[in-house]
C-alpha cells in the first residue's frame, strides 16, 4: 500500500496525469490532496475529472483549499465573484466553456464533498496554517484556508504529530522539510512542481506544469525522514 500526499494543483491537468502515471496508483493505495485545484493553471475542469476518476481507482482523501472556498462561494452562494476573478478564477470559468452554470454537477458534488481537514495516527493535513496550540478541527476559517506561513515557521503541533500543508507557494519548486512540518505547494503553476510525497519513505516525485517528471535524490528525503523519526523519539 502507498501513501501520498499531494499539493497545489491549481489547473495543472498535464502535471497531475503524469504523477497519477509515475506513481502507478492502484486500489490499496491512498492520496491526500490539499485543496487548491482550481484556478490561475489552464484546465481546472480536467484535474477535477481526473479526480473523480482517480477516487475509483484508490483511496483519495480530498481538503478544501481557499480557491474553492472562493468558487463555491459564487457558485453556490451567488456571492459577488470580484475577489475570485482577480485571483485566478477567470481561468477556472474558461476551462468550463466561459460560465459556471457549464459546471458538471459531478464537479459541483465534488466541492460540496472536500474535507477541512484531515488527521492520522502520525499526521495532520490542512490546506494552510494552524494554530499549533488549539486541536486541528477547532481551527479558524482563516487559519485553515488563507494564512500563509509565516517567519519565523510555526512551532511543533501540541499533538506532536507532524503537518503537511499547501498554500504557501516554494518559489524554488522545492518541498519545505522541517522535522514537525512539510509545505508541499511547489508552484507548479507558476513554474515549479507538483510534488507528491511519499508519506512511508519521504521520497518526492515531482512534475512540472508540462507533464515531465523528476524525483528527488532519495538521499535528500531519507535525511528528512531520519531527522523527523528522531525528533518523534525525543517526544
Amino acid at each position: 500500500m502507498g501513501r501520498y500526499v499531494i499539493g497545489d494543483v491549481h489547473g495543472c491537468a498535464k502535471a497531475l496525469r503524469s504523477l497519477h502515471m509515475a506513481l502507478k496508483l492502484g486500489s490499496n493505495d491512498e492520496v491526500v490532496f490539499l485543496g487548491d485545484y482550481v484556478d490561475r493553471g489552464p484546465n481546472s475542469k480536467d484535474v477535477i475529472e481526473q479526480l473523480i476518476n482517480l477516487s475509483q481507482c484508490c483511496r483519495v482523501i480530498a481538503l478544501r483549499g481557499n480557491h474553492e472556498v472562493m468558487l463555491q462561494a459564487v457558485v453556490t452562494h451567488g456571492s459577488d465573484d470580484s475577489i475570485w476573478m482577480r485571483s485566478g478564477g477567470k481561468a477556472t470559468v474558461v476551462s468550463y466553456g466561459g460560465s459556471i452554470t457549464k459546471i458538471p454537477s459531478a464537479h459541483l458534488e465534488f466541492f460540496h464533498g472536500l474535507r477541512r481537514c484531515h488527521e492520522t495516527e502520525q499526521e495532520i493535513f490542512v490546506h494552510a496554517m494552524y494554530d499549533p496550540q488549539q486541536s486541528i478541527a477547532a481551527q479558524s476559517d482563516e487559519l485553515t484556508y488563507w494564512t500563509h506561513l509565516p517567519h519565523p515557521l510555526p512551532v511543533a503541533h501540541t499533538s506532536g504529530k507532524r503537518v503537511y500543508v499547501g498554500h504557501t507557494p516554494q518559489p524554488r519548486g522545492e518541498v519545505l522539510w522541517r522535522a514537525h512540518l512539510v509545505g508541499v505547494d511547489t508552484y507548479c503553476f507558476g513554474g515549479g512542481y507538483l510534488s507528491a510525497v511519499d508519506l512511508e519513505t519521504g521520497v518526492v516525485t515531482q512534475s512540472d506544469r508540462h507533464g515531465h517528471i523528476r524525483r528527488v535524490p532519495i538521499e535528500r528525503a531519507w535525511h528528512a525522514l531520519a531527522r523527523w523519526k528522531g525528533w518523534l523519539r525525543g517526544k
